[in-house]
This record gives C-alpha cells, sequence and structure tokens, in this order.
C-alpha cells in the first residue's frame, strides 16, 4: 500500500509499504480504507520540528509513545505519520459492531493515518452516514468532538462575554459552539485577516486583528470595561498567548488552555496575576472516544453546526508535502487541509 513517511524535518516521501491484516488480531478490531483525512495542529511538530531540539526543550514529552526515538536521530519517522482525523470504509472485522462496507470515522493507533490502510480498536470508532455532508465535512466530526470535550467542562455559558485567542481550525469550531450555547458575545483574536474573516461566518460576533490594534484595550470596549467572562487559548506551540489570556479574563474569570503546548513548563506563566484574580484554568486535551465524536458527527449531520467555511482546501493525497507546507504556513488562505485518499485509486467512499 502507499504511505506518507517524514524521512526529515519538513520532508515527506510517499513510500511503498506492506498493508496491514486483521489475520490474528483479537475480537473488536477493524481494519479501514481510508477516503479523507484532516491535518491537525497537533500534527505540526512531527512534520515541522527539529525532533531532537524539541524533545530535550520539553523533557521528552512532545513526542510520548507514538515516535520511537533513541535520542538521536528520529528518523525516518514511522510510516503514516502524522495524521489522525481520518474516515474511512471498513473492510476487515473482528468487531461485532462494525461489518465490512461500513463508513467511519476512526482514530488510528500512533498517528500514522497518512497511509491507504490502517487497523484500529472498536472503541476507536464511530459509524458514518454515507450520504447527506461530504466525507471532507463529516471528517470535522474528528476535532469538534475534542472541541465538545472541552465544553463539557465548562457549564452553562449563556449571556457570557468570551474571546477566543487563536481562530485556526479549532478556535473557530470553539467560536460557533460558543454561540450554540448562547454566549452573548464572541471575540475572535488571530493575527490574519482571512482567518478573521472565517470567524465571522463561523458567529464570532467581533474579531480583532492582533498585530493592528490592543487586544486589551479592545475588548475592554466591547466589553464595556468589563473584560471577558471566558478565554480560550487557542493557539499553543508557544507560551506568550497565555499571558495575553490572562489580560483578556475578567477577575473570577474562567481561562480555557485549549492550545497543544510544546514544553513541558511555561516558565513565563503569570502566576501572580493568575491568584490575584481569582482565575479557574482549565485544560482539555482529547475526547472522550464514542460519546464526543457522535454528538459532534450529530451536530454537522443535522445542520447544527456549518464546517464548511473551514475546509479551504481538497488535496490529492500525492500532494501530501504541498498539503503540510499550506497547512504549517498558512498559505493559501489555508484553514483546514484534507487529503482525498480516492484518488489513489479512483474509489468513492
Amino acid at each position: 500500500m502507499k504511505a506518507a513517511q517524514i524521512v526529515a524535518p519538513r520532508t515527506f516521501e510517499i513510500v511503498d509499504v506492506e498493508e496491514p491484516t486483521l489475520n490474528g488480531a483479537p475480537c473488536g478490531m477493524i481494519k479501514v480504507r481510508l477516503v479523507r483525512a484532516a491535518i491537525c495542529g497537533s500534527d505540526i511538530p512531527l512534520f515541522s520540528y527539529d525532533l531532537v531540539a524539541q524533545s530535550n526543550a520539553s523533557g521528552g514529552d512532545l513526542l510520548g509513545p507514538i515516535v520511537e526515538f533513541d535520542g538521536a536521530n528520529p528518523y525516518p519517522l514511522r510510516p503514516g505519520q502524522s495524521m489522525h482525523e481520518c474516515v474511512g470504509t471498513v473492510v476487515e472485522s473482528t468487531s461485532s459492531k462494525f461489518k465490512e462496507g461500513d463508513f467511519v470515522l476512526a482514530e488510528p493507533p500512533a498517528f500514522d493515518g497518512a497511509a491507504q490502510f490502517f487497523c484500529t480498536g472498536e472503541d476507536n470508532t464511530i459509524l458514518l452516514p454515507r450520504d447527506g455532508v461530504p466525507p471532507e465535512q463529516i471528517v470535522i466530526a474528528q476535532p469538534l468532538g475534542t472541541v465538545i470535550w472541552a465544553f463539557q467542562k465548562l457549564g452553562a455559558l449563556m449571556d457570557m462575554n468570551a474571546v477566543v485567542v487563536g481562530q485556526g481550525p479549532m478556535g473557530l469550531l470553539i467560536s460557533h459552539v460558543l454561540s450554540n450555547l448562547g454566549a452573548r458575545s464572541i471575540i475572535g483574536v488571530d493575527k490574519l485577516d482571512y482567518r478573521l474573516e472565517i470567524s465571522r461566518k463561523m458567529r464570532t460576533t467581533h474579531t480583532i486583528n492582533s498585530d493592528k490594534e490592543d487586544p486589551v484595550t479592545a475588548v475592554r470596549e466591547m466589553t464595556d470595561g468589563k473584560m471577558a467572562d471566558i478565554v480560550f487559548e487557542a493557539v499553543g506551540h508557544q507560551t506568550e498567548t497565555v499571558g495575553l489570556c490572562m489580560k483578556l479574563v475578567r477577575n473570577l474569570g474562567m481561562l480555557v488552555a485549549f492550545g497543544v503546548p510544546d514544553v513541558a513548563v511555561y516558565e513565563n506563566f503569570p502566576y501572580a496575576q493568575f491568584y490575584r484574580k481569582n482565575l479557574t484554568l482549565i485544560g482539555s486535551v482529547g475526547p472522550n472516544v464514542i460519546p464526543n465524536f457522535s454528538l459532534a458527527r450529530d451536530m454537522i449531520v443535522q445542520g447544527r453546526i456549518d464546517v464548511s467555511p473551514i475546509v479551504t482546501h481538497i488535496l490529492p493525497f500525492g500532494e501530501v508535502q504541498r498539503a503540510y507546507e499550506l497547512f504549517v504556513d498558512r498559505k493559501d488562505g489555508a484553514v483546514k487541509v484534507v487529503l482525498d485518499y480516492d484518488s489513489l485509486t479512483g474509489e468513492s467512499p
């Protein structure tokens, strides 16, 4: 089968590897032929970073268990890394829940979904409808599920002033869900005007380009001096925006740390400000797979959230290098970049 393999920083090659099989697999396993997959911000480190330096800087926490790493040279990475937002068709099954031909959202076991096939467990999988929503949109149920997991920790948000720092794919989904839940104002903050334009389609009520105006002053004006009841940090991969979020939230407010960290310790975390403002800090990573993904699927299928504005690029699998460059470097107005695996075979979902 064909797979994409990272052979050096920012360098993919298309390789031929052995196709996985369920021979001898225990009950509850499925084999999936990929149809679409979307690039996520958490895929950036394996593609874009100096993994040796970054692993040392993060205390070894960056790579986790998914990369075989001896501390010297991690390349080439496992074929298929890094991709985990995946939908496809079941072609083999030892599961009583899924049968051959089912269309599913499934998580690969080691972020190795940049391949034609992978095997995974039924607990990492939900059933999808084949009709009504294009596969490049229903794949967004995966990241939306992670957003739903975060919101399940937050309680009622009706009538609150909210700020979402970062209007990439996750920040845009967060903004829309805030609207669904009745937030009074939803202020999107980003440095890129094209993302702020999409932000308004995803139901922000106000937008701020933080390169063109001071977000603290702007939020103070937009909230009549109250500041935000809740602020989402949806950028990650650096430490500066946490300090900005701390300035945007009111006393006794809530800060949600959603962006992926690259280091184990935030040395410039303004602890005294956090302490004196009596803030609540909530971290959120990962979903509760079946309930969160299935609710996300239903919200998309039923039209309660329109994810089409964030799907800006659909590229054939063979253009995986260009797809990652578009996403990582924010080229050509890229927000969510999706790979089309049907291009490898000419098959349909």
